[in-house]
C-alpha cells in the first residue's frame, strides 16, 4: 500500500495551533514577518535537535540568520555554507556571525572516537578529525575522555571560526570597512547557557596570534570551572 500523504498529519496539526495561538497573542504578527527580514546575527550552529538556535538566544523569528550542519563545521570547499555567509554579509548585512558549538556533539564525539557511521558524514567528520590532530598534544594532557570530548568541542569552534575569519566574504567586508565580528560560542546542554571563548574578532588580524591566545583562554577557564566537562 501506498504511504498516505498524511503521515505526518499530526505535526500540521500542531503547525495549524501554533499559528493560531500566535495570531491570538499578537494579531499583527505574520504581518510584520512578511515584511520584515533584517537580522543583525548569522548563527552557525551544529543541526542537532537539542539547539534551537532563536531559543537560546530568546529572538523571534526574523531576528536571526541561521546556518546548521553536523559539527557546526565551516569549510572554504563547502558552498552552501560559504554562500549563506556571503548572503548574510554582502546583502543582509549582518553585524555578528556566531560559530556556536556544543558539549556533546555526536559528530565531535564520532571524530575523537575514530568512531565510523558508515556514510558520507564520516568523511564530512574529517574536518573535526582534523582539529583533533592540530591539537592533539593538549587533547592527550586531558585526565579522561569525557574531559578531551568537552575539549575537542570548544576547540573545533575556535578553529571554524577562525576558518569564517578567513573566508573571502569576511575578509572583503573588513577591507571596505564593513562593520563585522565573528565570535566564537559554546552551548551547554546541562544548563542552557552559551559561553564566550575568547573568539571576537572584528578586523583583519594575524589568526595564528589568535589561535594561540584563544587556547591558553580556553585552557585557563577549564582550570578555573573544576565541574567541567559539561
Amino acid at each position: 500500500m501506498m504511504a498516505g500523504n498524511y503521515d505526518l498529519q499530526h505535526l500540521i496539526d500542531n503547525n495549524a495551533r501554533w499559528a493560531a495561538r500566535v495570531v491570538k497573542n499578537d494579531p499583527g504578527f505574520f504581518r510584520r514577518l512578511v515584511a520584515q527580514q533584517a537580522p543583525e546575527y548569522l548563527w552557525i550552529g551544529c543541526a542537532d535537535s537539542r539547539v534551537p538556535a532563536n531559543e537560546v538566544v530568546d529572538l523571534a523569528p526574523g531576528e536571526l540568520f541561521v546556518h546548521r550542519n553536523v559539527a557546526n563545521v565551516v569549510t572554504h570547499s563547502d558552498v552552501n555554507c560559504q554562500s549563506v555567509i556571503q548572503f548574510a554579509v554582502d546583502v543582509l548585512k549582518i553585524k555578528h556571525i556566531m560559530v556556536v558549538g556544543h558539549y556533546g556533539c555526536s559528530g565531535v564525539r564520532a571524530a575523537l572516537t575514530c568512531q565510523r557511521v558508515n556514510g558520507v558524514a564520516d568523511h564530512w567528520l574529517g574536518h573535526v578529525r582534523d582539529v583533533a590532530c592540530r591539537h592533539q598534544p593538549l587533547i592527550d594532557l586531558e585526565p579522561d575522555e569525557a574531559h578531551r570530548f568537552s575539549l575537542l568541542c570548544e576547540l573545533n569552534v575556535l578553529e571554524q571560526a577562525l576558518n569564517v575569519c578567513s573566508s573571502l566574504t569576511v575578509q572583503d567586508a573588513w577591507a571596505r570597512g564593513q562593520p563585522l565580528t565573528v565570535h566564537g560560542w559554546i552551548y551547554g546542554l546541562g544548563d542552557g547557557l552559551v559561553r564566550h571563548l575568547d573568539v571576537a574578532v572584528s578586523g583583519p588580524t594575524d589568526l595564528g596570534k589568535l589561535r594561540e591566545r584563544a587556547v591558553r583562554g580556553i585552557g585557563e577557564a577549564r582550570r578555573t570551572h573544576t565541574n567541567r566537562p559539561d
